[in-house]
């Protein structure tokens, strides 16, 4: 060690990961009490901060373990001979001297010898760069150890004076000025201008020198390390010629030794052999003493000796070898033995000698003047980063000029004066309104903000602001964080004068107030001087200017660019690129300002682009929120930094503001057991704080205690001392913000800390202390249950929380009194028990990602804003993870329904070749297996694998349910579907018969003709005329024979059905034709119903007095309650949609219409309305009601019914039938003129009777693989519900359409339904070529090919088994049932059994199938496809079948629909944004005026009324007590600007008025700021909202 420095790694140690302390305590226990505030977590983690130099270890990143395991290592190395068994060394008079070594006599350490722990110290202080040297000299500073002031290179003896070390080093004493007045002092080290003692020996002595300063500075604490110190060795190899400082700070007591602050330097080793030391010690003490053993006249040391006798300044010489008592030899030289006497003698006479020196001498000493002398390096001249950034600091300080701080904030940082507080409280007075505010005032609130921040963009950047962006914007990240760290330093400096007189003053005035109080005085005396304390704490805070603020500016200036969309005009760089500058400080380990603590506000903005910065540079970290609460000066901040190793403001004056966020690295080694990649550390401001005096309410305090509790994984709840009331204080707080989190169902943990606890080692007192807080605990749970409304008798209801593991008891820091005691090694270990806690805490945790967090702070924000916080309260982060799940469980549910569509198609064929006869679930659920197993997994994976898969866990049971209910539902559907098949083949078996019956006889007629015409099978023209001459007879015969299948129409035949219901009587409307009287369109049922039990005059005064529902606040145009509209609008809904069900189950393609149909609808219809009617409602329909909702319903199922008559028609009326066969009949025809053999003509037939199944087949493969690719290419389609609507919405915007907006709002079902519809044509007619044509082609192809498989594989078979054409023809149909609705009865009437030629038969199959099929090709197209389908076969109705099953209900304010995808739903209605209330045509009591509000902004009104019905006085707030409608609604207060809905309102203004017959004037007035927003504006909110 002494010969060779050893050689750093690349990666060298973090100040956390070998903090002197720690290095300290192995080797020695007297050094224990470093622990404190040094203690920076060896194992665990390190502050997140930039790559040090490769050349040093550095505290500004702190890497894992493994980086710094180099250092840790070599420490184990040097400390590991130390045990236990090891004699101390002891000074006694008979014992021989142990010298303090010097290079000529330090023999080389072997491992059996001690390793002395200051070589230890010096060694990581030599391979440390500047960062992490100033980390430990500042820790052993707050730990009351000396420190390095001159440090020689052990290589070349270049002595360095590490300045930049000092620089964060602040020493507080008291002192008597000249009127005996006691006036505190707070000034950093390196500008205090102190009187100096310099020790230093000279030779070797066998007393301590450095155990001799101690005993003058605090005779119970080895501020110098000595001989004599537990664990020291004989030798040591780094110490010599090193020269450290200490200081003694008195209090102003009388027990101080010195009564100003004195600082002490010890030169350690032979001061002959350290000139440079020497010289600059004796030339700038106030006092020299020097240790002398017997020295001979001719030796070296004498001469130097006798000059600093000579020279004026006091000198106090100590010679080891004698035993005289002080002696001054003449004005200031004294001269004390030390042989054989008591130590504190010594020290007495040693102190009275240096103080009587001291009152006789004026000089000072300066540390930050050390740097004056020559042939010395100073660290911060030496290192070029640190260079440029002290000039970069000092230059930036030059442009402030010396005003009132006041003033020079305001000039310097304009954005965060007036006007970020004006912002911040007219955001809160836009989410707190007033009674009676209507939308204009909430309007002229949004404007207000805006024009706010206009005048925050307009504002100039201060030259200091300009200076500070530049510097930072450089990628020099070291010189960057000289600067950053240099500038808060001058800062301080910059600020402490002012700030220090204004704690005077404070300080005065408040012991005034307390003597005022105290004698129960009244008086105006007492309340002018509250005031003046009022105006001096707000003196106090407006004085504070540090980094923070610089930061807070930088915050608004970005706020105010990102607001308006541009940059301003003299910011140098575009305003995007400011965050990223806060995401590096957070990185390099600066704590970020989370809440203004000036203007009490969060800025949401700002912090969201920080974190957004963040994830771009870390990526999306795994994260452990632990947040602290306490009492203001409770030492939360101190616990936080001697926990983390972090900076955050501790001192008096500079105490926390707000809150403050700070990034904490784990190690490589840590994730793995916490499943955290790094701590998030807030630090707030103190509760009950005194500088808060008039402005600090209960609201502020619990505002801030639900936001960081809210925010934090574990929240440490800090409590100074024993006092019951100040107790009282902060649990009622803590325990309110808990249960909040309970109510809206966040989780946080917590863990009490009681500092200060004198006896923290006494179990019983422990216990009883435990038992104390449990039982407040409860107590303040009842007392904030009864606020919240909450049924909770004791704290565990509220949180998890075990008493005996989650309270811990915390000795005092200071061992004794404070400026000068050393801290208390008990809360070191207190510190490291709590440490073991978290950790345990944070590996049981739910994991949060940085964008989790960033969304976290954003809702809390934005609930707290708000006046009530669990009804204002929505977790974005639940909110955007169900949508996910919903978009999953989408898929899943497409997944099951399209398998089981293939499996019905195929069941389906069978059924129709009568090849199966009964349909089971358990078939169904064995063919579903596959698909329900891939779905299952999905699931599975999605909830296991998902990035929010924590919070998705609540939900996995119950959507587990929900699919197999849904898997469940789609195998019933389908047997049901199935069996209805079934039963309507049997019944359509004569429909097909008789249409077999007229083919079969065609045929045989057609080849009898032929024999006749064999021999002129060349002539053309006479088979052609022959043929049609037998054909026109043939079909009239038909027609003779049979009853033609007639046109349909569907109204008239149920007019006349109600006509005969109701004995003629009809609506007169609805005799007319084309009547657009429709039930969906319908504002109000008021005319359609009977109040029962009302008598007529009764029914007059409820018509006359249309408003009597809803007094005071708003009405409807209805008579009828808004609940009771609601109920029988979902009454119509569920009716319309049961009935399209019933509809479709009729099967009228392949059965054909009958009016039974239409009897059959009516009778379900009012079968619901006298189920309705009967229930308990307080009306009965009228007879008009029914027969509208029937009209109305058969009305818009017409085309429908017709569409399928239509298709029935034309496969089963014979004339028609056959008209479409003439030619292949003809051709067939031919073939038997020109004797062809009976194989090649059942060929021919057989490729015939194939034509028409192909093409159905086709058709519906085709409109499935369609449906599939539509689900994933079409934008609107392709997502979950939410989706879909907002597209729609963009449609209706693009299209501007009234009625189409009518629609939407009174039946989205209905439109839903219809733009599905149109997007499907759209989507066809656009990609028929590209994409249908060729999913047709490819489809008939595969058919084809399966075709001619099942003709060349059942030759195959009748050859192998010698069979005839019969088996043949079984093989081949049975081969082609599931793909083909095709069997042997098809051609039961078709004679073939002379055919024997099978490969023929095969050959002739091929030969004419590709003619068929081309055919089809060419009849194939845009028209055709849709025409030609099934109804339920249609990609349009499989796409509603998916998307409409889901829930309709509607907001009963202004309609809006729920967004939940899943009928019948368990929790809320929710939905998205709200609309304006008076789109449902709500109105203003006893006026015309339509009104403006919006639900979300009534709701958060505290004086807005409604009334549900009559006799029902409701506040918006409480909508809930309003009835089971209102009450499954979650409506949650928002003041978002919605443009959306506020542009439709003033594009269709008129169009409203004029629909409702109101008018949006007076109180419903629209807001001129509505006006502004475009369409444009409208289509990108909807981006922002869904």
């Amino acid at each position: 060690m002494a010969a060779a420095k050893p050689k750093p790694p690349k990666k060298m140690v973090a100040a956390a990961s070998a903090s002197h302390h720690e290095m300290a305590t192995a080797a020695s226990a007297s050094r224990h009490e470093m622990a404190t505030v040094a203690s920076e977590s060896r194992h665990e983690m390190a502050a997140a901060k930039p790559e040090p130099p490769k050349r040093r270890a550095s505290a500004m990143k702190e890497p894992s373990l493994e980086e710094g395991q180099w250092l840790i290592d070599f420490w184990t190395e040097l400390v590991s001979p130390v045990t236990d068994s090891t004699p101390m060394l002891e000074s006694s008079p008979d014992s021989t001297p142990v010298p303090e070594s010097s290079p000529d006599s330090a023999p080389r350490s072997s491992q059996s010898e001690r390793i002395h722990p200051m070589d230890v110290q010096m060694a990581v202080f030599h391979c440390a760069d500047g960062f992490l040297k100033q980390l430990m000299v500042t820790k052993l500073s707050q730990c009351q150890y000396a420190l390095p002031l001159l440090v020689p290179d052990p290589f070349t003896q270049q002595i360095e004076f590490p300045l930049w070390t000092f620089r964060q080093i602040n020493k507080t004493w008291k002192m008597r000025n000249t009127n005996n007045e006691f006036i505190s002092q707070n000034q950093p080290v390196y500008k205090a201008e102190t009187p100096m003692v310099s020790f230093f020996r000279f030779g070797s002595v066998s007393s301590s020198k450095s155990q001799l300063i101690n005993s003058l500075i605090n005779e119970k604490h080895n501020t110098f390390f000595h001989r004599n110190c537990p664990g020291s060795s004989r030798t040591r190899v780094l110490m010599d010629g090193v020269v450290e400082i200490a200081w003694f700070c008195p209090s102003g007591k009388n027990t101080d030794k010195f009564t100003d602050c004195v600082a002490f330097c010890n030169l350690h080793g032979d001061a002959g052999d350290h000139e440079k030391q020497l010289e600059i010690l004796t030339e700038m003490a106030s006092v020299n003493v020097v240790l002398l053993p017997q020295l001979d006249r001719n030796d070296k040391s004498a001469a130097i000796i006798q000059n600093l006798y000579k020279d004026s300044n006091p000198l106090i010489s100590l010679f080891t070898e004698n035993e005289s008592a002080v002696n001054e030899l003449k004005k200031g030289k004294f001269k004390i033995g030390l042989k054989d006497r008591n130590q504190s003698d010594v020290s007495e006479e040693l102190r009275r000698a240096i103080n009587d020196c001291l009152s006789e001498s004026s000089s000072t000493f300066r540390l930050e003047d050390v740097s004056k002398h020559s042939d010395i390096r100073v660290d911060e001249e030496d290192d070029e980063d640190c260079r440029r950034g002290r000039e970069a600091a000092e230059q930036m300080m030059s442009l402030l000029e010396k005003k009132d701080l006041t003033e020079i904030k305001e000039s310097v940082l304009p954005c965060q004066g007036k006007l970020w507080h004006q912002w911040s409280q007219k955001t809160k007075e836009l989410h707190r309104p007033q009674a009676h505010e209507t939308e204009m005032d909430t309007s002229k609130k949004h404007s207000e903000i805006k024009k706010i921040r206009q005048q925050q963009h307009e504002s100039e950047i201060s030259k200091f602001m300009k200076f500070f962006i530049n510097e930072i914007e450089s990628d020099a990240a070291n010189k960057n964080i000289y600067f950053l760290k240099l500038l808060e330093i001058h800062l301080d400096e910059y600020i402490s004068a002012d700030l220090s007189a204004l704690h005077n003053k404070y300080d005065k005035k408040w012991s005034t107030v307390v003597r005022l109080k105290e004698n129960y005085d009244k008086s105006e005396q007492l309340t002018a001087e509250q005031t003046e304390l009022e105006r001096i704490s707000e003196e106090l805070q407006a004085a504070a200017f540090g980094l923070q603020h610089i930061m807070r500016e930088i915050g608004q200036i970005y706020e105010s660019c990102e607001s308006v969309q541009k940059n301003k005009k003299d910011l140098q760089v575009h305003f995007s690129s400011l965050p990223s500058l806060a995401a590096e400080m957070m990185i390099s380990g600066f704590p970020l300002e989370l809440m203004d603590g000036d203007a009490a506000h969060v800025p949401v903005i700002w912090i969201s682009a920080v974190l957004d910065e963040l994830i771009q540079k870390l990526g999306d970290q795994r994260v452990f929120v632990l947040s602290v609460l306490g009492l203001q000066s409770s030492g939360k901040s101190t616990m936080l930094n001697a926990m983390f190793g972090l900076q955050f403001a501790v001192s008096a004056g500079r105490c926390t503001r707000g809150a403050f966020m700070q990034l904490v690295r784990v190690s490589d080694e840590m994730k793995t057991q916490m499943n955290f990649d790094y701590i998030l550390v807030v630090d707030t401001e103190g509760l009950n704080a005194l500088e808060l005096a008039g402005r600090s309410t209960r609201h502020h305090d619990n505002e801030l205690a639900t936001f960081v509790v809210g925010l934090a994984n574990l929240t440490l709840i800090n409590i100074f001392g024993e006092n019951p009331a100040e107790m009282q204080d902060i649990l009622q707080i803590v325990v309110q913000a808990f249960l909040r989190m309970k109510k809206v169902r966040l989780n946080p943990s917590c863990v009490f800390v009681h500092q200060n606890v004198s006896d923290v080692t006494a179990g019983e007192k422990t216990k009883e202390g435990r038992r104390r807080l449990q039982e407040k605990l409860d107590e303040m749970t009842k007392l904030a249950a009864e606020e919240e409304v909450y049924d909770a008798e004791c704290f565990s209801d509220v949180i998890k929380f075990d008493a005996r593991n989650d309270v811990k008891h915390f000795a005092h820091i200071w061992e004794g009194n404070p400026p000068m005691a050393p801290t208390n090694p008990n809360y070191c270990e207190n510190i490291q028990e709590l440490k073991e806690t978290i950790m345990s805490h944070a590996a049981k945790s739910d994991k949060m990602m940085l964008t989790h967090l960033k969304v976290c702070i954003k809702d809390l924000w934005e609930a707290l804003l708000k006046e009530r916080f669990v009804f204002s309260f929505r977790n974005s982060l639940e909110i955007s993870a169900y949508r996910k799940l919903e978009t999953e469980y989408n898929k899943w549910s497409w997944n099951l329904r399209s398998a089981m569509m293939e499996t019905e198609n195929k069941l389906h064929n069978k059924i129709e070749n009568e090849a199966i006869h009964e349909v089971e679930e358990t078939d169904l659920q064995t063919e579903l297996n596959e698909t329900s197993e891939e779905v299952e997994k999905s699931m599975l994976e999605f909830f296991e694998e998902d990035k929010d898969k924590d919070i998705l866990i609540q939900w996995k049971t119950s959507f587990k349910i929900k699919i197999k209910d849904v898997q469940e539902n789609i195998v019933r559907e389908t047997k049901r579907k199935l069996n209805e098949i079934l039963q309507q083949r049997d019944l359509k078996k004569m429909i097909d018969a008789q249409r077999t019956h007229h083919e079969n006889t065609l045929y045989e007629k057609s080849k009898k003709l032929a024999l006749k015409f064999k021999d002129k099978a060349n002539d053309e023209e006479t088979l052609k005329k022959e043929f049609d001459l037998f054909w026109e007879q043939y079909v009239k015969k038909i027609i003779r024979d049979t009853h033609p299948i007639k046109d349909i129409d569907i109204l008239t035949d149920v007019k006349r059905l109600l006509s005969e219901i109701r004995q003629g009587y009809l609506p007169e409307d609805h005799r007319k034709e084309g009547s657009e009287y429709n039930i969906f369109n319908v504002l109000s049922f008021s005319e359609y119903v009977i109040f029962k039990k009302s008598t007529k005059k009764e029914m007059r005064d409820a018509v006359k007095d249309v408003c009597r529902t809803v007094k005071s606040s708003f009405g409807y145009a209805q008579t009828l309650s808004p609940e009771d509209e609601a109920q029988i609008r979902s009454l119509v809904t569920d009716v319309a949609q049961q009935t399209d069900r019933i509809i479709q189950s009729f099967n009228i393609s392949k059965m054909g219409y009958n009016i039974s149909y239409i009897q059959q609808l009516t009778g379900y219809i009012k079968k619901r309305v006298t189920e309705h009617q009967e229930g308990p409602v307080k009306y009965v329909f009228k007879k008009l009601f029914f027969m509208v909702l029937v009209l109305s319903i058969c009305k818009r199922a017409n085309k429908m019914i017709t569409d399928q008559h239509r298709l029935f028609k034309e496969a089963n009326d014979p004339v028609l039938y056959l008209e479409r066969k003439r030619e292949e009949y003809y051709s067939i025809f031919q073939k038997y003129c020109h004797g062809a053999t009976s194989a090649a003509i059942f060929g021919v037939i057989i490729c015939q009777k194939l034509k028409e199944p192909i093409e159905q087949s086709v058709y519906k493969k085709t409109a499935r693989d369609l449906t599939d690719e539509i689900r994933s290419n079409c934008e609107s389609l392709n997502g979950n519900r939410s989706n879909l609507e907002k597209r729609i919405l963009k449609t209706l915007a693009e299209e501007e359409d009234f009625d189409k907006y009518l629609n939407y709002i009174d039946n989205p079902s209905h439109h839903f339904k219809s733009f599905i519809r149109d997007e499907v044509s759209q989507y066809i007619t656009e990609k028929f070529s590209v994409s249908v044509l060729h999913k047709m082609k490819e489809n008939i192809n595969l058919l084809q090919q399966k075709i001619m498989e099942a003709a060349c594989e059942s030759t195959e078979h009748v050859q192998m088994n010698s069979g005839d054409v019969g088996l043949w023809l079984k093989s081949f149909t049975q081969k082609l049932s599931d793909v083909l609705i095709f069997s042997e009865k098809d051609l039961s009437g078709v004679k073939h059994e002379d055919v024997d030629d099978f490969n023929l038969l095969e050959d002739v199959i091929r030969q004419d199938l590709p003619a068929i099929t081309s055919d089809i090709i060419s009849r194939f197209n845009t028209e055709t496809f849709s025409v030609n389908l099934d109804y339920k076969f249609r990609p349009d109705e499989i796409l509603i079948d998916h998307f409409c099953q889901c829930c309709w209900v509607q907001c009963p304010f202004c309609k809006a629909i729920c967004t939940n995808t899943i009928e019948d739903h368990d929790g809320d209605h929710s939905v998205s944004f709200h609309r304006i209330i008076g789109l449902n045509g709500i109105y203003h009591d006893n006026t015309e005026n339509l009104s403006a509000h919006i639900c979300t902004s009534a709701v958060a009104n505290s004086n807005l009324y409604f009334y549900p019905n009559e006799s029902q006085k409701v506040l918006w707030r409480d909508y809930r007590r309003a009835g089971e409608e209102y009450a499954k609604w979650s409506i949650t207060p928002d003041l978002s600007e919605l443009p959306y809905w506020k542009w439709l309102v003033c594009r269709f203004q008129k169009d409203l008025e004029k629909h409702y017959s109101k008018t949006f004037e007076g109180q419903g007035m629209i807001p001129d700021e509505w006006k502004k927003f475009s369409k444009q504006d409208a289509l990108e909110s909807l981006d922002k909202y869904i």
